[in-house]
């Protein structure tokens, strides 16, 4: 059944004002209004309301090429570099623990499943494509699948991608639901009241003009074109492999510090609105069809990634545990690891984490180059 482009934006726009007013005027404030834009998303496209993701739904390839690397942007021009002091140290920290053990949980579930008895010829490269992914994000999954020729395997790449995604989707459940579950069992270090009201984000409400909207509206897309046009002069020019992502926050961040850019007011909600797109879409991965078409395999690869995550998880936060972390930093840092910057930066703000929004879009960009290393360096280990 053919959904309009324009009929699927007014679903994910009502589905994100169903949710704000679930998160302010019910008991459901409890879950967030983040966790419920995907959740409501999620089940609304399994049933057939809108698409779930693919290549038949353009809009959501736009909103992850655009309206995510804008909601970073604009997120960013809140963010004043004098207060930021040391608040990225145990975020990186974290994250390095979390790419260790997606690592470890990579190799220990290709042991679990049988490796090549139970996922075919190309278990190494699976095995390589879910490290690269659950380090650094989709395009280290399709940097592994492509140098591989998983793509010429149209059912075993679809089929791996709908676990990859329906993954990412609980993942991020399980990063916004468990800071709160675990809240009463977990020591609070001393500052960490501090770090919340004082982080280098504010967080009031806003009036904004039509001039305000208009001009912050402009910089974003200008700087979201110019960060590419950067990313891909350094590469052809001086064989400099820079994630347009890092381009951008660093643009964003150099133009936060204008007291001019500073007077604008709108630039969190409109981050705020991308945010919720971006996690819509999130929403939108977790296909329970692709998954039932795949048979046998599925619940194979199923198993392997849980075991995977599970290994990841228990590291970051058994880590977190150790070096006296608090629960969201060390939530924010596997996001970045299993979800990527962008859905890092989006857990920062539903957990009220202004202070580690940037350091999760920095440790994210970190991931889009660790992941590859990480995920080939698994392909060779496991015989690939």
């Amino acid at each position: 059944m053919f959904v309009s482009t324009l009929s699927i934006a007014a679903v994910l726009a009502a589905l994100i004002a169903i949710s704000e007013w679930l998160a302010t005027r019910t008991w459901l404030r409890h879950f967030g209004a983040a966790l419920l834009v995907i959740l409501l998303t999620a089940l609304v496209a399994n049933l057939g309301i809108i698409p779930t993701y693919g290549p038949e739904t353009p809009i959501y390839d736009a909103i992850f090429t655009y309206v995510a690397p804008l909601g970073i942007f604009w997120l960013l021009l809140l963010v004043d570099l004098r207060s930021l002091g040391q608040v990225g140290g145990p975020t990186l920290l974290l994250f390095l623990f979390g790419a260790f053990g997606t690592a470890l949980g990579a190799a220990l579930g290709h042991w679990v499943v049988g490796g090549a008895d139970a996922l075919g010829s190309q278990h190494a490269v699976l095995a390589g494509m879910f490290t690269g992914t659950y380090v650094g994000g989709s395009v280290n999954y399709n940097a592994v699948a492509l140098e591989y020729g998983v793509m010429e395997d149209a059912a075993l790449y679809a089929g791996a991608a709908a676990v990859d995604n329906a993954m990412t989707t609980i993942w991020m459940v399980v990063c916004v639901t468990l800071p709160r579950l675990l809240a009463g069992f977990w020591p609070k270090p001393a500052a960490q009241a501090e770090r919340v009201s004082s982080g280098p984000i504010q967080d009031e409400g806003e009036i904004a003009r039509i001039f305000d909207l208009a001009a912050v509206i402009a910089l974003g897309i200008a700087a979201v074109g110019l960060s590419e046009i950067i990313a891909d002069l350094l590469q052809q020019r001086a064989d400099i492999d820079v994630p347009s992502i890092l381009v951008l926050s660093t643009l964003a961040l150099c133009l936060a510090q204008l007291p001019v850019v500073q007077r604008l007011r709108g630039a969190r909600l409109l981050g705020l609105l991308a945010v919720y797109l971006f996690l819509a879409v999130i929403g939108s991965l977790c296909d329970a069809q692709a998954l039932m078409r795949m048979g046998e395999l599925a619940p194979v690869l199923g198993v392997f990634v849980l075991v995977l995550v599970s290994v990841h998880g228990t590291v970051v936060f058994g880590a977190a545990r150790l070096l006296k972390a608090d629960l969201e930093t060390a939530a924010v840092a596997s996001q970045a690891n299993i979800g990527g910057g962008t859905s890092a930066l989006a857990l920062a703000r539903s957990l009220g984490r202004s202070d580690l929004e940037l350091p999760a879009i920095l440790v994210g960009s970190a991931g889009l180059a660790l992941g590859n290393y990480l995920g080939f360096s698994m392909v060779s280990l496991l015989g690939g």
